[in-house]
């Protein structure tokens, strides 16, 4: 029990969030009289939360290095609508205009980027900055008009689901319950080999009668979910993209070298230089990869929305950040994960369509969201100052 205890304290944040998420989603669940986790909502859910996830994963490296980006939707904005012009207008393949796209949002935050880590100029600045420049660049891109008429394909993106290859019984789909069934071992095998290597290293690990218990709730969360889409129309394609995503960025934060120079950059960038961290680089390559992320983004959206227009993308930078913050991340830098952004992604969206479901207006949500966010920048003072005590 002692072990236990340990772990949670260690990871007060991260797990004080995943509480909250499960309270708030029985919470709504009992006030919108069983419909949020219906299967048409969870899956209206994965579809109107996508981008703002894409958007948490790189606004959490941001914050890590003790910056921020203000420009991410309008960058999403304008890629949306450059994107609609070559596809609808210049006829260009769905294919080609998503690589030209992605490649445009790499360029946009290079140009943040160098004036960032190179010149010096504070990132709250330049990225304010951009958020205006790239508003105002889709307003002329599209001349203050909508475009649409997308192609089916490009649709797919946000609107499309795996093909349902072996059949149905009972009203499920049996490709989706086999990928659920694969996922789980998948993640028992992962969590078998972590194990193996803690005891190896002789480091700190659950006791087997919790860890058991760990593998059982995680294998039971996983099935259910992937039970309730299977219920509907399976997996859509965008959970797909957002999966390689999450997997890849974890990967990249937890066991590799730029990772390490991420979190060393955003905990002390002087004593990161003089270790031989090239933190300007590193620094230049984070809104980099925040520039294409805010790109597809912007693809995925407009891709939901069947159009491009001047307005898309208007507060998502807010809605990136607070969940950010609300998963674990320090406003200060240094502290922060993927997983955890995630999470707080998970919970704006859930109290979103919850609030939504039980009739709580716009104006309620927006204060009630701004008092949750403030609560969890609190708690992360609160967390930080008690260790430091």
């Amino acid at each position: 029990m002692t072990t236990l205890v340990h772990l949670f304290k260690a990871n007060i944040r991260q797990y004080g969030m995943i509480i909250a998420l499960v309270l708030i989603m029985l919470l709504f669940q009992i006030l919108s009289g069983g419909i949020l986790i219906q299967p048409l909502n969870i899956t209206n859910l994965i579809l109107q939360n996508s981008y703002i996830l894409v958007l948490a994963i790189g606004m959490v490296l941001v914050i890590i290095t003790g910056h921020i980006d203000l420009s991410v939707g309008s960058i999403a904005a304008v890629i949306g609508a450059v994107a609609a012009i070559m596809m609808v207008h210049m006829q260009v393949p769905v294919w080609a205009a998503i690589v030209i796209s992605l490649l445009l949002g790499a360029l946009i935050g290079a140009w943040q980027g160098f004036w960032i880590a190179y010149v010096g100029i504070p990132s709250f600045i330049v990225t304010l900055a951009g958020m205006l420049l790239f508003r105002g660049l889709t307003m002329v891109v599209l001349e203050g008009q909508s475009i649409s008429s997308f192609s089916q394909a490009f649709l797919s993106i946000s609107a499309g689901f795996i093909p349902e290859g072996i059949g149905m019984i009972g009203g499920l789909k049996l490709t989706t319950i086999l990928i659920g069934i694969l996922l789980t071992l998948i993640m028992v095998w992962n969590e078998w080999r972590l194990r193996n290597m803690q005891k190896k290293y002789d480091t700190q690990r659950l006791p087997v009668i919790w860890f058991i218990v760990k593998l059982v709730l995680l294998s039971a969360v996983l099935n259910g979910f992937v039970f309730i889409l299977a219920m509907y129309e399976g997996i859509p394609n965008i959970l797909i993209i957002l999966a390689v995503l999450i997997g890849l960025y974890t990967f990249v934060t937890k066991r590799t070298v730029i990772g390490r120079h991420i979190y060393a950059t955003g905990g002390n960038v002087r004593a990161a230089a003089l270790s031989g961290i090239k933190t300007k680089r590193v620094t230049f390559m984070v809104f980099v990869n925040m520039g294409v992320l805010s790109a597809l983004a912007g693809l995925i959206f407009a891709s939901r929305l069947s159009a491009a227009t001047p307005k898309a993308g208007t507060l998502f930078e807010l809605d990136a950040i607070a969940a950010c913050f609300i998963g674990g991340a320090s406003a200060t830098g240094g502290v922060g994960t993927v997983i955890g952004a995630i999470i707080g992604g998970l919970v704006m969206g859930v109290m979103n369509n919850g609030m939504s479901l039980i009739g709580i207006s716009i104006d309620w949500q927006q204060a009630i969201k701004g008092l949750v966010l403030l609560l969890a920048v609190a708690f992360d003072f609160y967390i930080k100052n008690r260790s430091t005590a």
